[in-house]
């Protein structure tokens, strides 16, 4: 008997209400470049040929999904929870009930990072396919790292050459990820922190600044210039 080759699943959490961004709703939906900031995310997963298929999972009360993304490919779950992780675990569920198995990748990825590109995505997956644990996109940091205190002093400089600012997607195999979330729950906030508790190591990948985190309401501005300058077609070419 010929075993069935592995897949590989992207999961989109996007149960949460984007309190940082001042957005007045779910920073998903808001309007970027056109298009509401999640359709743009899930743009990019769908490019990518290896990804059997994207899961977005949604708050059991999100009623603007099919509104926002009509016509949208994705599968949907409304089965967000309290924390990323949760919500995680949710989307993992709800993928083995499609027929996922411990051993197919899931590439978890921030409904907020929405300029996304397939090819960063490609890298990902040729870097961690072979790989005993996983790993995650990430990118050195550059900048001058300061510790603060709760009046907003520094406390102290901390030692930034072996730094890295994490970035998803982050692929593990959804038994090894599944298992990590349970055992660190809500204090994971990310899988990659909950796999390293286990004892493990993912591989970091490097990316692109751009692909950044839509979080503060500065944020919305600077992806919409990104992403209006990717959709003009260059006259050169």
């Amino acid at each position: 008997m010929t075993s069935r080759p592995t897949r590989f699943f992207a999961l989109v959490p996007a149960a949460g209400i984007g309190e940082r961004s001042g957005a007045g709703m779910p920073k998903q939906y808001v309007f970027i470049a056109g298009q509401p900031m999640l359709a743009h995310t899930v743009a990019a997963l769908a490019a990518v040929p290896r990804i059997t298929q994207t899961l977005v999972v949604l708050s059991p009360a999100d009623d603007r999904f099919e509104a926002a993304l009509p016509g949208c490919k994705a599968w949907v779950a409304r089965a967000g929870g309290a924390s990323r992780a949760e919500t995680v675990l949710g989307g993992l569920a709800e993928l083995r009930s499609r027929g996922a198995t411990d051993g197919d990748w899931v590439l978890v990825h921030d409904a907020a990072r929405c300029l996304l590109r397939p090819e960063w995505v490609d890298a990902l997956i040729d870097a961690c396919a072979d790989d005993a644990v996983g790993g995650l996109l990430a990118q050195p940091v550059a900048d001058t790292l300061k510790a603060g205190d709760a009046q907003g002093r520094v406390t102290a400089t901390v030692d930034r050459r072996d730094k890295w600012a994490a970035q998803t997607p982050q692929m593990f195999r959804l038994g090894l990820v599944e298992r990590a979330l349970q055992a660190m729950g809500a204090a994971a906030t990310d899988e990659a922190s909950a796999v390293e508790a286990l004892g493990l190591a993912p591989q970091l990948v490097r990316a692109s600044m751009a692909n950044f985190k839509v979080t503060w309401p500065e944020d919305f501005a600077l992806a919409e210039r990104l992403l209006t300058a990717a959709s003009v077609p260059d006259p050169a070419r």
